[in-house]
């Protein structure tokens, strides 16, 4: 069952660009690039299921995802979009451009591959649990639970930004945990049944020089399902280039869409 997506619009001229969070984000966390990119293209931040304002849902498939943007798109009208996907966001980003090629003008994917990942989260999942939400009373007292088990000061900021109240004046994780913790294997993972598919339009990976993400050896599976690609990447970032090295992200990101 799709998914409507909550959505964040921005900018009325040009044409359309779809941004795709991370796992444990949300459309907020692109906003500055999207008012950056606004002069120019009409950018969309969506929330992906079970993440941000966007609906919850049992499944969370990288298809079930990928058909959430395609709906969203036949709901707002759009024929074809720009697709840049970060993380999570970006293997949804690869699946939707191999599902759908018509429906992507140009692709640019942040720090991943389409390939599955050994590791998982659940060092995050822990200290999310962790923290007794019936007791806390602010995002400070929130933040030293966390700081138990996750000891990153700008990860725990990161992750608190899905902490919000409830109608009962106490806190909740915007964020669909259960689901999360579910389905963190076809999260970790990517679709062994669309090996065949490739997307041939213009590709841009985005990758920082630190992470270990789009380490060279998937280099080979990166280029067998997208031939056209071209990499770049920003030596001092790690998983968040686009964060870490903002500056550099776009002029590498305005030359790519120029």
């Amino acid at each position: 069952m799709d998914i409507a997506l909550n959505s964040t619009k921005h900018g009325e001229t040009g044409q359309p660009l779809i941004i795709l969070h991370g796992l444990f984000g949300s459309a907020r966390n692109w906003q500055g690039i999207a008012r950056q990119l606004a002069d120019r293209y009409t950018v969309y931040t969506l929330d992906l299921r079970n993440h941000g304002l966007s609906p919850h849902a049992d499944e969370m498939s990288y298809s079930s995802m990928a058909k959430d943007v395609l709906a969203f798109m036949a709901l707002n009208k759009l024929d074809d979009a720009i697709v840049l996907g970060h993380s999570m966001g970006g293997k949804v980003a690869m699946q939707f451009a191999s599902s759908w090629p018509e429906k992507v003008s140009k692709l640019v994917i942040v720090d991943i591959a389409p390939v599955a990942y050994t590791h998982n989260f659940d060092d995050v999942l822990v200290g999310l649990y962790h923290v007794p939400l019936d007791s806390v009373g602010s995002r400070k007292d929130a933040d030293k639970y966390l700081a138990e088990k996750l000891s990153t000061p700008s990860l725990r900021q990161f992750l608190l930004q899905n902490l919000v109240t409830n109608t009962s004046g106490g806190y909740q994780w915007r964020i669909n945990l259960a689901s999360i913790e579910d389905n963190m294997p076809d999260i970790m993972g990517f679709p062994v049944s669309d090996t065949g598919k490739k997307y041939t339009g213009e590709t841009l990976f985005v990758n920082g020089g630190k992470s270990t993400y789009m380490a060279s050896r998937y280099r080979a599976a990166t280029e067998e399902k997208f031939p056209t690609a071209d990499f770049k990447t920003i030596a001092r970032s790690g998983h968040w280039p686009h964060i870490e090295s903002p500056e550099e992200f776009m002029a590498i990101v305005n030359e790519f869409l120029s």
